[in-house]
């Protein structure tokens, strides 16, 4: 029989609403920290101090992005990339040890759970059949706008290299077009991205 939340309130509650309350304590304990702090009531010194930590990090990090020549700047170097790539490695790391806990992922979980089904992702892939068919109309559609695409593809090259906005000479282009051919024009035009190792 399913109770609602109602019901849950006024009788004995169910394992799944007790290890949900358990849950929300566990977090403000473990999560957010505040059980450290001995009295967080009397005035607002703990969220002052909190949003200068906040504001002086993101200063730094806009120092940091001046000092590569701006936003664009720190793009040719890879700058955003790689630090994202490195926070992402430093959390996943702190979450596989446990020295980040993050409730019911890596701390506290159901002695009686079963975690197989989450770790297990089903992916979709194309049948043979399928993969045919598209390229299958790929030529299709590259023979029947043979005449056309040569032109839209000079017209897309000129735009790119003159450094006019291309959005709207892309929207011409991929009507007799592919994706492919137009990446390959881009490509000639501005050149490709290779990544700083």
């Amino acid at each position: 029989m399913h109770t609602n939340s109602y019901d849950e309130a006024i009788t004995t509650p169910s394992e799944e609403s007790v290890r949900r309350a358990l849950a929300i304590q566990l977090i403000i304990n473990k999560e957010w920290g505040l059980s450290k702090i001995d009295n967080i009531n009397p005035g607002s010194f703990v969220i002052e101090e909190l949003t200068d930590l906040v504001e002086e990090a993101v200063l730094q990090e806009f120092d940091k992005l001046s000092q590569r020549g701006g936003v664009l700047g720190a793009m040719e170097t890879g700058y955003q990339r790689t630090k994202i790539q490195d926070e992402s490695l430093f959390y996943e790391t702190l979450k596989a040890s446990g020295e980040y806990p993050i409730i019911g992922v890596n701390t506290f979980l159901n002695p009686h759970g079963d975690y197989t089904g989450q770790l297990s992702i089903e992916l979709a892939r194309a049948t043979e059949e399928e993969k045919a068919s598209q390229l299958r109309r790929l030529r299709e559609f590259q023979e029947r706008n043979k005449e056309k695409c040569e032109v839209a593809l000079g017209r897309l090259h000129r735009v790119a290299q003159s450094g006019e906005n291309i959005f709207e000479e892309l929207m011409e282009t991929v009507r007799c077009c592919s994706l492919g051919q137009v990446s390959d024009t881009l490509f000639k035009a501005g050149g490709q991205y290779r990544r700083n190792m």
